[in-house]
């Protein structure tokens, strides 16, 4: 008998499910006798033991369903090693779980936090397999993650229908864009709606520079601007103060503003007298099916996953690197943050278009 836990952590993204039923399906094509436990709500199911047994009924129809049948939650890796508020030792309390339902590993789905974890479990001798979940795509190791794609098309329609709105009315249009710390999805996004003005984290703005973007399209004609704007966009003042300061500034900052796309509005507005618009898409970009390709994607990782179940072969993440599936040790990947480089190809291609970067 084969057992296995599943369990989705972290924000959700489209394609959860459809990676979920490509590990179960292949699993059950290829092994005779299969058990199936799902851990609800993410690491507080494995920590305190809500899961289920799932059957071939929970995977049948849910390719195209976005969300996660096994609900998620977020578990911060910081406090994995901190008692709850009852004491109850919670990475003891998931090793546990594990044991008591002797399973031969458990498949875990998320980005980078809950990728931390995963790889805090492989260390206290669990078998783990993980699969890199993120609208994001800022997991290191992978080329791509499941619901990346997704969330671009939601976010290039949301910039696609506000073009008809900023060309009829000649105002500057912002579209904020998910992403706090990596500018992978405003990037893509922003050059696939075109975008005028791309801002994200990893590129400081200079507000002056963003004023003379928008001048100079004036100047040829053209009186409308739309800026595709990331969550984490920062200003370069900002980006050269100590962390204590930055974090004081940020605060005061949010009393002041709802998102960084107001306070940039606010400057362009004083700088150039145009009437400013902010769109705020949010959590749209999480929901819905998932698109064609993260549905191949997520089968493909899924259909992986299942194969270094079959092989014995624990403790990876299974990534996608030059269109071929790859396994990638958790310790190699754990932790660390796939940025965009400020001179990166994208970034270099998109500034030759034309589009500014506000630096």
């Amino acid at each position: 008998m084969l057992r296995i836990g599943l369990l989705t952590s972290g924000g959700d993204c489209q394609a959860l499910n459809a990676t979920m039923r490509g590990v179960v399906k292949s699993l059950s094509n290829n092994v005779k006798e299969l058990e199936v436990y799902g851990f609800m709500n993410g690491y507080k199911g494995l920590i305190y033991g809500d899961y289920r047994m799932l059957t071939a009924g929970d995977f049948s129809g849910i390719l195209t369903r976005g969300g996660t049948i096994l609900g998620t939650s977020r578990q911060p890796f910081k406090l994995m090693r901190v008692p709850d508020e009852n004491g109850l030792d919670k990475v003891d309390a998931m090793v546990q779980t594990y044991h008591k339902l002797r399973l031969e590993c458990l498949v875990i789905l998320g980005g980078n936090g809950t990728q931390k974890t995963a790889n805090l479990l492989r260390e206290e001798g669990l078998n783990i397999i993980h699969l890199p979940k993120t609208i994001d795509n800022d997991i290191w190791g992978t080329d791509m993650t499941f619901g990346f794609y997704s969330a671009v098309n939601i976010a290039t329609d949301a910039i696609d229908c506000i073009h008809t709105t900023a060309s009829s009315h000649q105002r500057v249009f912002i579209v904020e864009v998910m992403g706090h710390k990596v500018g992978w999805l405003t990037l893509y996004a922003g050059i696939a709606g075109g975008a005028d003005i791309i801002l994200i984290p990893e590129i400081p703005y200079d507000i002056n520079k963003i004023a003379e973007a928008i001048a100079k399209r004036k100047a040829h004609g053209s009186g409308f601007t739309i800026l595709a704007v990331a969550e984490g966009a920062i200003s370069r003042e900002d980006a050269e103060l100590p962390k204590k300061e930055l974090k004081k500034k940020m605060e005061a900052d949010a009393k002041q503003y709802p998102s960084v796309s107001y306070k940039v509005a606010q400057e362009i507005e004083q700088l150039t007298g145009m009437e400013i618009r902010v769109t705020v898409p949010g959590h749209t970009q999480r929901g819905g099916s998932p698109c064609p390709y993260d549905r191949v994607l997520s089968t493909r990782l899924g259909s992986s996953a299942a194969q270094l179940i079959m092989d014995k072969e624990y403790g990876y993440m299974v990534g996608i690197i030059n269109g071929r599936i790859k396994k990638v040790p958790l310790e190699e990947c754990a932790g660390k943050l796939k940025n965009v480089a400020p001179d990166a190809q994208e970034i270099q291609d998109a500034k030759r278009m034309g589009i500014s970067f506000g630096d």
